[in-house]
């Protein structure tokens, strides 16, 4: 099969990706790979949906660096072809890295992903429940006895009246974004420079402000589930705790957390089984739990990495468990001749 990965830009994917490792399970598996970004799809007067595709040269690479060069070079072959020539379209861009640079590039995942499903492309995740998760106000619609409590506002004075509340402290953050930018502690209300915090975590609009968990000192742990469960091979899960840098209170890797071996216990695996009915209605089928104590802190729907660091800790690489699950769809949408919708299909 082919498939597409529909990523934020070429020149912005990086060897320790998850996309990238994505791409080599499948390489690996005997498919073929192109990668497409926001400006490349065409709809043609015939209503018919191309995309101007980075394919590969030459022989498949098995490495993150010959893949991410035969990508990126100046002879990088651009194919065209009709959108029924792939058989997954894979959605892994992070819309927030578009909000303030180019706003038109946002929602083209979601609605020209719509487009392909349409056309019999099984597209992941479905792109009606990534349209529903655009924000963090999605995480809303969790069970609420696994949310930390929240309140979300634009009022300062709100705020002030929640971290009044809750004594431990309050995580403060915007309520579009990723990677732990513009994420703050603040302890109390009376913070000399809590005026500037909300300034600066505010300027893209709505913010979030939930309880600060005590357990989050030792980081967080990052829980890959597929097809809304645990992904697992031979009682290993597809785990790793996620600690933040001393004096930081993100364990984002990209705000200097590291990544260490992590125990899944049965009280996590719980936690996870309480989100499964809300990922399985939306078509979540690949999706990132941060999860701290009893609490799920986000669920990561767009671009939830870590496979390579899950590999460097427990010596497996889930990629191909990823790829053999969307050969099973494809097999699936074959045998029931398209008759099955693309939101059951994603997390059958």
């Amino acid at each position: 099969m082919r498939i597409a990965f529909f990523v934020n830009s070429i020149e912005g994917e990086a060897t320790y990706y998850t996309t990238t490792s994505l791409a080599l399970a499948a390489l690996a598996r005997g498919h073929e790979v192109c990668y497409v970004t926001p400006g490349d799809f065409v709809l043609r007067p015939d209503d018919s949906l191309l995309i101007r595709a980075v394919t590969l040269n030459g022989p498949k690479p098995k490495k993150p660096e010959t893949l991410l060069s035969s990508l990126k070079e100046a002879q990088a072959n651009v194919t065209t072809m009709d959108i029924r020539e792939v058989q997954v379209l894979f959605l892994r861009n992070d819309p927030s890295e578009d909000a303030d640079r180019r706003s038109w590039a946002v929602y083209v995942g979601t609605n020209f992903g719509r487009l392909a499903a349409a056309r019999g492309v099984i597209v992941v995740n479905d792109p009606d429940g990534l349209a529903l998760a655009q924000n963090k106000l999605y995480f809303q619609g969790f069970p609420e006895i696994v949310r930390p409590t929240t309140m979300i506002s634009r009022s300062i004075e709100e705020i002030r009246s929640f971290i009044e509340d809750h004594p431990d402290g309050v995580i403060l953050k915007p309520l579009q974004g990723s990677g732990g930018k513009n994420v703050f502690k603040i302890q109390s209300r009376d913070e000399a420079n809590l005026n500037q915090i909300f300034e600066a975590a505010s300027g893209a609009g709505y913010l979030i402000a939930q309880t600060y968990l005590p357990d989050a000192v030792g980081g967080d742990i990052r829980l890959f589930l597929m097809n809304g469960r645990p992904l697992e091979r031979d009682g290993v899960h597809a785990a790793f705790r996620r600690v933040p840098a001393k004096g930081d209170v993100r364990s984002n890797l990209h705000a200097s957390g590291t990544a260490e071996p992590a125990t899944v216990t049965p009280e996590i695996l719980a936690i996870a089984d309480k989100l499964r009915p809300k990922l399985i209605e939306d078509g979540m089928f690949l999706v990132g739990l941060d999860i701290v104590g009893d609490r799920v802190l986000e669920a990561n729907v767009f671009t939830p990495g870590g496979l390579p660091e899950i590999e460097a800790a427990h010596g497996v690489d889930f990629g191909e468990e990823i790829i053999t699950a969307l050969e099973e769809k494809v097999r699936l949408q074959q045998l029931y001749q398209g008759a099955l919708p693309n939101r059951t299909l994603a997390t059958l």
